[in-house]
């Protein structure tokens, strides 16, 4: 019997569910309000008879144990093994561990080590370090802080020493090298010996969890008085250095007690400090993560998105930096989208690529931060949280503010602002009502705008080969270049045919950038998997474990060959829909001139890639639509003769 059979075997679906929503008896069947959705009339339904449950309403959904888990938790189904194993005390089918996997295991305990100590230390009364300790605890009273957060949040205090923690850790049998490779330290530099002193001193310690509550890294705060090395210049705030489990654009502090509130509300609220959001847990906001100071990334967009529709970025917006992350946020949620069935008026379902995320800015009053709001006026904050305005409402207030839209020049300046984030729109209905306020603002017809609308050219880097595609690409998932990857990395005997390819076939960035990894990989004996760094590993993972047809060489070559012919003609085709849009806008103005020039630029071979002037100009699409149709057909007749190849003899 398999792991996954003898865990189905040991829980009962019912007692498992019961534990999130109340049952109610309904014949032989169980029926609930939803656990993933707020509704008033019950259409959670669970079947103990076949160990199933279904939702029939907004989830529209369902399955079995492992399903509920994965849904519940916004994990996947290696994930829901572990928890439901451990509960039913069934061992999943082991694996051996590899030695990366036994290295992050070992960071993770020396973290909670070293949390043990610096939260043991913040209680100390007595000894060498009380009086500086006596320091953080008056400072975490000045803020107002409950004993029961600092406990919640394991608080505590790196001693103003060089070496407390890691003689500590040397004590439960960590070396300094491995409290070095975790972030705890900092090694000599020349020091045969590894030896080294502790990263934090006379700090104010925020262990930080990922969302499965395990101890990832530190936050230190610098706390009043002379700290140890303060002859240097000493920052307010030190992380943990970048580890094998500590990536700071991979975290959000306090998601692992958040996401079940997030998860219930449908809306997360992101703000910058630790203090901010242990002051919301505090006062009974438990849907609030603080970002920790830094932009908002793909990957903490994507952890939030298992758990909410709705993020609210509650930072200091006022500011040129607060800006930059909304803007960047923004761009992140507009090319995160997902496909989801869609049924017609006729009953006819349709995949539809949808934005799935409700992005909205909540404005701090001038001078003041979520802490001091929280703590003060906590009404205030729940106010400014209902209120949150979408992210476009609230850039075109900043705007606004920002210029005298009585004259022609600051309302172009403007424009210049706004039209960059306007193109980002992914949803057409939305990006169109936008642009009608812009123009509006600007007091200039729309069409004028959509000009402004055109991504600008990129200037190349010295030497840079020219882009063979300047159409834009999409950022959503591309499966034929997933494809095209898998059947490198499973056919080793690919590599030859792998190696001619450019890697601007590639559209999306992690796509390319694994494609660059594989060409320089030197197959030295080690997983080509391991040799990659932690951001792109995931996208790799995904394509590595894709089921492929069990191909022969021959076949296998024919096959990226068609795959690779499928994505330029993709590629090309792109690029005539782009052009046709571009003739589009101009019509049939000064046909007799756009004609003559495009037969001057078509004869003369003139560069009319990458200039601003002919992103604009009807004749230079022109151009293009016709190099971008012939070698479409060319692609075709390629294909055509390789699967028909000319007959001897004239047969």
């Amino acid at each position: 019997m398999s792991a996954v059979e003898e865990i189905k075997q040991r829980i009962d679906i019912v007692d498992l569910i019961s534990q999130f929503a109340t049952l109610r008896r309904a014949g032989r069947n169980y029926t609930a309000l939803c656990p993933f959705h707020s509704e008033r009339t019950a259409s959670f339904h669970v079947d103990p008879a076949r160990q199933s449950w279904h939702c029939f309403g907004a989830c529209s959904t369902g399955g079995d144990i492992f399903s509920f888990v994965m849904k519940k938790d916004g994990c996947d189904f290696r994930e829901a093994l572990r928890v439901l194993g451990e509960q039913a005390g069934v061992e999943p089918e082991t694996r051996e561990h590899t030695q990366e996997d036994a290295h992050r295991a070992r960071m993770f305990e020396i973290n909670e080590a070293a949390a043990a100590f610096f939260h043991s230390m913040l209680a100390v009364r007595e000894g060498p370090f009380a009086e500086k300790a006596g320091v953080a605890r008056d400072y975490l009273a000045e803020r107002g802080m409950a004993e029961k957060s600092v406990e919640v949040f394991h608080l505590g205090y790196a001693p103003n020493s060089w070496d407390a923690l890691t003689k500590f850790l040397a004590g439960r049998g960590i070396s300094e090298a491995e409290a070095a490779t975790a972030g705890l330290a900092i090694e000599r530099e020349g020091a045969a010996d590894h030896s080294g002193y502790d990263r934090f001193r006379h700090r104010l310690m925020f262990p930080i969890r990922d969302d499965r509550g395990r101890i990832a890294g530190f936050g230190g705060r610098l706390l009043p008085g002379e700290a140890l090395g303060s002859g240097e210049h000493q920052p307010k705030y030190v992380n943990t250095s970048q580890s094998p489990i500590f990536d700071k654009g991979a975290i959000l502090y306090g998601l692992d007690v958040a996401k079940e509130s997030i998860r219930g509300e449908g809306r997360a609220v992101i703000v910058e400090g630790y203090m901010d959001a242990i002051a919301a847990h505090e006062h009974g906001y438990a849907n609030v993560v603080a970002s920790m100071g830094t932009a908002l990334t793909e990957r903490q967009v994507a952890m939030l998105k298992r758990h909410a529709s709705t993020l609210v970025l509650a930072l200091d917006a006022d500011n040129a930096g607060g800006e930059a992350t909304i803007k960047s946020a923004y761009e992140i949620v507009n090319n995160s989208r997902r496909s989801r069935a869609v049924p017609n008026s006729r009953g006819i379902v349709r995949q539809v690529d949808s934005i799935d995320i409700d992005l909205r800015v909540l404005r701090m009053p001038e001078g003041r931060d979520p802490d001091d709001v929280i703590r003060k006026e906590p009404a205030l904050w729940s106010e400014l949280v209902e209120n949150a305005q979408p992210v476009l409402d609230h850039l075109f207030d900043v705007a606004a503010a920002r210029h005298d839209l009585t004259l022609p020049r600051e309302r172009s300046a403007a424009v210049a602002e706004l039209a960059p984030i306007i193109a980002l729109t992914a949803d057409r209905v939305v990006q169109s009502h936008y642009l009608q306020k812009l123009a509006r603002m600007a007091k200039v017809d729309e069409s004028t705008l959509r000009l402004e609308l055109r991504p600008p050219a990129r200037m190349r880097a010295p030497g840079e080969a020219p882009s063979p595609v300047s159409a834009p690409v999409r950022d959503t998932r591309d499966r034929r270049e997933e494809f095209c990857l898998a059947l490198l990395f499973k056919y080793p005997e690919l590599r030859a045919e792998g190696i001619g390819i450019e890697s601007e076939l590639f559209g999306q960035s992690e796509n390319r950038t694994l494609f660059e990894s594989w060409v320089g990989w030197a197959d030295d004996g080690a997983s080509f998997g391991r040799s990659l760094t932690p951001d792109i590993r995931p996208q790799y993972e995904h394509i590595a474990s894709l089921d492929l047809p069990a191909y022969d060489t021959d076949d296998a070559v024919k096959a990226l060959s068609s795959t690779v012919w499928g994505i330029e003609q993709q590629r090309l085709r792109l690029v005539k829909r782009a052009n046709a849009a571009v003739l589009a806008d101009f019509g049939t103005q000064d046909g007799a001139q756009i004609a003559e020039r495009a037969r001057a630029n078509w004869e003369t071979g003139a560069n009319i890639e990458h200039t601003a002037e002919d992103e604009a100009d009807p004749a230079a699409a022109f151009v293009k639509d016709m190099e971008a149709g012939l070698k479409v057909h060319q692609r075709l007749l390629d294909q055509r003769d390789a699967a028909h190849p000319a007959r001897r003899g004239g047969e």
